[in-house]
């Protein structure tokens, strides 16, 4: 994986202020998808791509991540996929029906923090780490980033498992 501000080695500790390069993602976008509906959605979703991806000659550049388009109420607006070296060529179709097309993560000014521990944990998480940039005086947009850094089905203590949180910044 190469490294990139996204991706750091290590954990980001607090709330770091960083400017993200744009990033070109393979991903799988939808709309209104319910919340209680998304740990299937990833776990079916995720692996199909990483899959597909080999078969295509994309060179994949990043861990899985949700990149959302707004703050989710019961739904969200989202793309799930992995960043890769260059857009796709074309897009093409996973078995479960899903499309996986070009989607461009934007550059620009963001925050970005660290969660470690179960994904159950990730709504607090989202909370305190908003509430934190706010605090340092920053404006967040409603555009974000979920970067699943460990992969769960290689993790064997869940309490050390990664998930950065980026938000983008007005």
């Amino acid at each position: 994986m190469n490294s990139s501000p996204y991706f750091p080695d290590e954990p980001f500790d607090g709330v770091t202020l960083l400017e993200a390069p744009e990033l070109h993602l393979a991903a799988v976008q939808i709309q209104d998808h319910p919340l209680a509906e998304m740990p299937r959605l990833m776990d079916g979703v995720f692996p199909e791509i990483f899959a597909a991806l080999e078969g295509v000659g994309a060179v994949v550049c990043g861990p899985a991540l949700a990149l959302h388009s707004r703050i989710p109420t019961e739904t969200a607006d989202l793309a799930v996929g992995v960043p890769v070296t260059a857009p796709l060529a074309s897009a093409f179709d996973l078995e479960s029906g899903y499309r996986v097309e070009a989607v461009p993560c934007p550059a620009g000014p963001v925050a970005a923090t660290s969660h470690l521990g179960s994904y159950d944990g990730l709504g607090e998480a989202w909370g305190a780490f908003m509430g934190a940039v706010a605090a340092a005086g920053h404006t967040p947009t409603t555009t974000f980033v979920e970067a699943y850094v460990s992969n769960p089905a290689e993790a064997t203590d869940m309490s050390k498992l990664r998930t950065d949180l980026v938000v983008f910044l007005a």
